[in-house]
C-alpha cells in the first residue's frame, strides 16, 4: 500500500518543493523525505490559508509532527518551536519590575506543588506505568494538571518514558546523559528536535483508546496558554477588587506562571540528568539511575530513581521508611478513603542490595 503525504507550501516551502520537480497539484516522490514508497500531493496554499495553517500548527501538535522533514533536520533543535519555552525562561526576569507579594508567591508555590503531583503521581506512576488504580475522572484530572505544567502531553509523556526504562543509558534513550549530548542534552535539548517531538503511538496503545487523553495530548499547548491567561485575568481581578493584597495581572503571570512552571520544568529534568550522575546506587540496575534526597524533596519522592529503576512497577519509591515520597503519601490517602487502590511494595524492593557505580 502506497502511504499518501500531503506537503502544503507557500513562500520559501516553494523552492524545498522545486528542487524535486514538483509542481501545484502534481502527484511525485520524495525519497530524501518519505521513502522510495510515499506518494506525495504538492498543494499551493494562499497567503490567508497559510497563515492560518501555522496558526493551526501551533496549538495541534499532530498536524505539526506530520510535518515533512529531512534526515539531517531530525535531531537539530527547532528554535522557533521552542521559543515559547525560552520566553518562559526570560519571563521570570520579570519579577523585577513586578515585584512579590504573598498572594504571588502562595500561587507560586500552589500550582508548583500541584502539577508536580500530577506528573509524578499520573504521568510517570499512573500513565508510564500503571502502579496503581485509579478512577477515569481522577486520571483525567491528573493529566490536566500534568499538561498544564508545558511538559507535553500524556500520551506523549507517557511513550518516552516506557522508551526511556526499555533502554536506559543505552542506545534509544533519548535523554541519557551518558549519550553524545552530554548533560544538557539530557536536561533540556533533547525535546527541542523534530525526531523527540513525535508521540510514539506504539508504546502507549492502551492509553490511545481514552479520547480525552488524546485531546489533551494533541493540543497539550492549550492548558498551559489557558492557565496563564487566567492567573492574568486572576490578578487584575485582584488588583481591583483587593488592592491590599498588593497584586497584580502582571505579578501573578510571573509568578503564578512564569517561575512556578519552570521551576517544575528544571526540577522534573533534574531526574532524566542529575540522577543519572550524581547520588547512591542502592541496587545493581543495568543503568546508571542514582538516589538523591534533594530531588526526591524537589520532585515529591521521584529523586529515589535507582529504587525506581529496581522496580519501575511499584507506586513507592522511597522503599525505606526515611525515603521521603510525598506522592505516594497523597496516593495513599486517596486509597484510605477509597479512591485509588495500591499495590504492596514488590518483595524485590525489600531486598536491600548496596551496588557499586556501573
Amino acid at each position: 500500500m502506497v502511504d499518501r503525504q500531503v506537503v502544503y507550501w507557500h513562500g520559501s516551502h516553494l523552492r524545498i518543493s522545486c528542487q524535486y520537480g514538483c509542481a501545484e497539484n502534481q502527484a511525485c516522490i520524495l525519497p530524501p523525505l518519505f521513502g522510495e514508497d510515499a506518494e506525495v500531493s504538492v498543494i499551493r496554499l494562499q497567503p490567508r490559508l497559510a497563515l492560518r495553517e501555522r496558526a493551526l500548527r501551533f496549538f495541534d501538535s499532530t498536524r505539526r509532527s506530520r510535518l515533512p522533514t529531512s534526515p539531517e533536520q531530525e535531531d537539530r533543535i527547532e528554535w522557533l518551536r521552542v521559543l515559547p519555552f525560552l520566553l518562559m525562561h526570560l519571563g521570570c526576569f520579570m519579577v523585577y519590575f513586578t515585584g512579590y507579594s504573598t498572594t504571588a508567591l502562595v500561587t507560586c508555590a500552589g500550582l508548583y506543588a500541584l502539577r508536580m503531583f500530577s506528573i509524578t503521581a499520573f504521568y510517570h506512576r499512573y500513565l508510564s506505568h500503571r502502579a496503581f488504580e485509579a478512577p477515569r475522572w481522577l486520571v483525567f484530572l491528573g493529566a490536566l494538571g500534568a499538561t498544564a505544567a508545558a511538559q507535553r502531553g500524556p500520551l506523549w509523556w507517557a511513550a518516552h518514558h516506557r522508551t526511556h526504562h526499555r533502554c536506559a543509558d543505552q542506545a534509544g534513550d533519548a535523554h541519557s546523559p551518558h549519550g553524545k549530548g552530554g548533560f544538557f542534552w539530557s536536561h533540556a535539548g533533547w525535546f527541542m528536535t523534530r525526531r523527540n517531538f513525535r508521540t510514539d503511538l506504539s508504546q502507549v496503545g492502551d492509553l490511545a483508546m481514552c479520547p480525552e487523553l488524546r485531546w489533551l495530548d494533541r493540543f497539550d499547548i492549550v492548558l498551559p496558554i489557558s492557565l496563564l491567561v487566567l492567573l492574568g485575568i486572576a490578578g487584575a481581578l485582584l488588583q481591583q477588587h483587593a488592592p491590599g493584597l498588593g497584586t497584580s495581572a502582571a505579578q501573578m503571570m510571573v509568578w503564578g506562571f512564569c517561575i512556578s512552571t519552570t521551576a517544575v520544568f528544571h526540577a522534573t529534568s533534574s531526574v532524566n540528568s542529575l540522577s543519572h550522575l550524581f547520588g547512591r546506587r542502592a541496587y545493581p540496575t543495568r543503568d546508571h539511575s542514582r538516589n538523591s534526597m534533594l530531588i526526591a524533596l524537589l520532585t515529591f519522592g521521584e529523586g529515589w530513581h535507582n529504587n525506581h529503576h529496581w522496580c519501575p512497577g511499584s507506586v513507592r519509591q522511597g522503599f525505606r521508611w526515611w525515603q521521603i515520597d510525598l506522592s505516594f503519601y497523597v496516593l495513599w490517602l486517596l486509597s484510605i478513603v477509597g479512591i485509588t487502590r495500591l499495590r504492596r511494595l514488590p518483595a524485590r524492593a525489600r531486598q536491600h542490595k548496596t551496588s557499586p557505580s556501573p
